[in-house]
Formats: structure tokens, C-alpha cells, sequence
């Protein structure tokens, strides 16, 4: 290794440390309202179109995932033009940080809703509450670079999802089993960074 490779190599490193102790500021609060509404807006129409999500099973997962695609990509274009401006130099060591947080957690919940799709399709009454607490825990992975309060976000999921796993039967398949949580929890996730924006903006 020439010493031109080990400087650019331990200028990697001091970014990537840079970045992981940094307040990432990629997220803007109007888009995670909107994802809010769109959770809303998914559950009438779950309650127009797949009143009975146990005998339509795909109507049910295909508003629902359609609105988690649609919200994950309203975001991740935002987060991208939001960090370039927010972070600037570091924006690309900023974005990957915060999607190597999320991703796991995304990848877990497409994992069980196939496997519960394919292998034990009695038990899908279960997604809603699972969905709520993986979602959880990507927040709780996430809050070491958001906001502190951003924790209570995570917990508004958690607490849900466990309701909504108790309730068991198809009346966890009710539209609002998932529209309250992830209407109520992206807005409080809004307002969270949204005050913590204006405060770090207020004492600069």
C-alpha cells in the first residue's frame, strides 16, 4: 500500500466517523407527514376495496405495500436532494449510514410477509403488529443519529403493533389496525424532527 492509498483510506475512515456521530438531517418533516396521510388514505381504501382482508388477501397486501413503496420512495428521493443540501461533503457517507440502519429492518418485514404468504397463510392476520414492531426497531436503530425524542416514535410502534397482535383473529386486519399507527406514528415522527430542525436552526 503506497502512503497516497493509506491517506485515502484513513480519510475514509475519519468521514465514516465523522458521519456516525453526526445528527442526521436527511429526513424532512413534510415528507414523513405525508407518508402519515398515505397511511390514512390506504386504510380507506383497504376499507372501500378489502373490507374482508381474510378472503382477499392480495387486495389487503397489495394496498399496503404499495403505500410502504410509495412512502420509501417519496422519502429516499427526498433524503437524497435533503442531504446534499443539508450535509453537503458528507451527504453520501450520511445516506448510507442512515439506510444501512433502516434496511435491515425493511428486509425483515418483506422476508415475513412472503414466508407467512407462502407457508402459513392462516396466520397473516398477524403482519399488521409484526410490521408495527420490525418498524420499531428500525427506529430504535435509527435514534443513535435522529433526534432523542425520536425514541418515542419507536415506542408509539411498539406499544401498537403488540396491541395489535393481541387483538388476534382477522380483527387486527381491520384498516385502522394499521392506518391509526403509522398515520398517528410517521406524524409524531414529523413534528419530532420538524422542532428539532427549528431548535438546531434557532441556535446557529
Amino acid at each position: 500500500m503506497t502512503d497516497l492509498d493509506k491517506a485515502l483510506g484513513d480519510i475514509s475512515s475519519i468521514r465514516r466517523q465523522v458521519a456516525r456521530s453526526t445528527q442526521f438531517r436527511g429526513y424532512g418533516p413534510a415528507t414523513l407527514a405525508a407518508t402519515g396521510l398515505f397511511a390514512i388514505v390506504a386504510a380507506g381504501a383497504q376499507a372501500f376495496w378489502a373490507a374482508d382482508p381474510a378472503r382477499h388477501v392480495g387486495g389487503y397486501l397489495g394496498i399496503w405495500v404499495s403505500t410502504a413503496i410509495l412512502s420509501a420512495g417519496l422519502t429516499g428521493v427526498q433524503m437524497f436532494t435533503r442531504s446534499r443540501r443539508m450535509h453537503s461533503g458528507m451527504s453520501g457517507e450520511m445516506i448510507n449510514m442512515a439506510v444501512e440502519q433502516f434496511l435491515p429492518s425493511a428486509g425483515t418485514g418483506l422476508l415475513l410477509t412472503i414466508v407467512l404468504l407462502r407457508a402459513a397463510p392462516d396466520s397473516m392476520w398477524m403482519l399488521p403488529g409484526m410490521w408495527q414492531v420490525i418498524f420499531s426497531l428500525g427506529i430504535f436503530s435509527s435514534s443513535r443519529f435522529l433526534p432523542r425524542p425520536i425514541v418515542a416514535a419507536g415506542a408509539w410502534y411498539l406499544l401498537t403493533g403488540l396491541i395489535c397482535i393481541g387483538m388476534g383473529g382477522n380483527g387486527a386486519l381491520n384498516p385502522w389496525a394499521m392506518g391509526i399507527p403509522f398515520g398517528a406514528g410517521q406524524l409524531l415522527v414529523a413534528s419530532i424532527i420538524f422542532f428539532a430542525s427549528k431548535e438546531a436552526s434557532d441556535e446557529s
